[in-house]
């Protein structure tokens, strides 16, 4: 199926793909604070912990192989090819979490954060969340997400928050080292549950050698990716692998939040809170990012583009003469079948919708009809703003939900 982005201009993808990377990383600023509620902080660690180490090893490889930076020899790529699926991730977002690299040779590097949005957000909860953020849940998940490339990789801490003095820059230092002397690491349980699902698999369009612009990431690693130096069908498959990160790490939150949840109706809860406040905050700044216009038009494209509706091949949805048509068939939709974000909507659940519309305008609303095997949504604009949903504002909370993208020069790093 064609990517619901393939009509978008070069340009506005270039600024979409960095927005479509903040939002996802969001996705935590608004799903773990519901966890916290139900299941106390330690618990909330161990949740993110599966979440993350679920997701990360499948969308990493997808990215190499769609940017053709794959190791040649599967499972012995270098920190070369860490750094640049790290750029591709909804783990570092550009900027917000704003890595610096250093490669010492293909088999030991360093990076670290000049600024951490993710710590921004935290610091001020108290030395306990940031330490179960920064250390007992990076540990693990750094090095799930470097299995992807070569189990026999290590990222290691030289500092790290708590920050000690307070203030200390950059906010933190790791080492990654390749050495055939380190045991193996493993995926965690969740990987293979993860690895299960539709959304692992999914075909995407392929990217058009032709195309004007780099159709790849195989130079060079860059110390800022200038994702207009992208080919416009690079930037298409871009979007739809960074929608396809967001559906996969919530198929994993949604395993992980099984494994604690009292009864499927907590689980449905906790899902539908986190799904309903990133729901508003990605469309207010997709809105935003790309100028639309706003009413019932700005709000209908907006909800083409939002990531609860993409990439296409996974999410079965049409849009036809002003009417979003959702197909709830597990046969027309893998994203039914896997039980993703879509499948938590529909007439008789429309809080995620409803936040989505109003961040493109307060006085939007949806009206939600249908059947079990297909429903529609109509946005129709009322005469009162209605007030944000307590999800969207607990999301807000986030320094990322209003933060600005700055101009970067894309400059290659050497080895030192």
């Amino acid at each position: 199926m064609t990517s619901r982005y393939a009509d978008l201009s070069r340009a506005e993808l270039a600024v979409l793909v960095p927005e479509l990377l903040l939002i996802g990383q969001l996705i935590d600023r608004s799903g773990m604070a519901w966890c916290i509620s139900a299941f106390g902080r330690e618990a909330m660690a161990q949740i993110a912990i599966e979440e993350w180490a679920g997701a990360s090893p499948i969308y990493t490889r997808r990215m190499q192989r769609a940017l053709g930076y794959e190791p040649p020899v599967p499972n012995h790529g270098d920190v070369v090819t860490i750094f640049k699926g790290l750029q591709l991730d909804i783990g570092a977002p550009p900027q917000f979490m704003d890595f610096r690299y250093t490669v010492h040779d293909p088999w030991h590097g360093e990076f670290h954060l000049d600024h951490c949005g993710a710590l921004m957000d935290v610091e001020p909860m108290g030395p306990e969340f940031v330490r179960s953020m920064c250390h007992d849940i990076e540990d693990p998940t750094f090095d799930a997400t470097a299995v992807a490339t070569n189990p026999r990789a290590q990222v290691r801490p030289v500092h790290r928050p708590p920050r000690v003095p307070a203030g200390r820059k950059p906010h933190c230092r790791w080492t990654v080292d390749i050495d055939e002397s380190h045991p193996p690491v493993s995926p965690l349980p969740a990987f293979h549950v993860v690895a299960a699902t539709r959304a692992a698999t999914v075909e995407l369009d392929p990217i058009d050698p032709a195309d004007e612009g780099a159709g790849d990431y195989t130079g060079p690693l860059l110390a800022d990716l200038d994702f207009a130096a992208f080919s416009r069908s690079a930037l298409v498959r871009i979007a739809d692998e960074v929608c396809l990160q967001m559906q996969l790490l919530n198929l994993s939150f949604v395993h992980a939040v099984e494994q604690r949840a009292a009864d499927q109706e907590q689980l449905r809860e906790v899902c539908l809170k986190q799904l309903t406040g990133i729901a508003g905050i990605a469309a207010e700044r997709i809105h935003r990012a790309l100028g639309l216009p706003g009413g019932a038009e700005g709000a209908l494209r907006v909800l083409e583009l939002h990531p609860l509706l993409n990439p296409a091949a996974y999410v079965g949805a049409s849009v036809a003469e002003g009417v979003l048509t959702v197909h709830t068939d597990p046969d027309d939709s893998d994203a039914q079948a896997d039980g993703a974000w879509v499948a938590l909507c529909g007439p008789g659940s429309t809080a995620p919708l409803e936040a989505l519309v109003r961040g493109v305008d307060p006085r939007l609303d949806v009206e939600v009809t249908g059947s079990e095997r297909d429903w529609t949504l109509r946005v129709v604009e009322g005469a009162d703003p209605a007030p944000e949903a307590g999800e969207v504002a607990v999301t807000r909370f986030s320094t990322g939900a209003a933060f600005v993208f700055e101009p970067r020069r894309s400059l290659p790093i050497t080895p030192v």
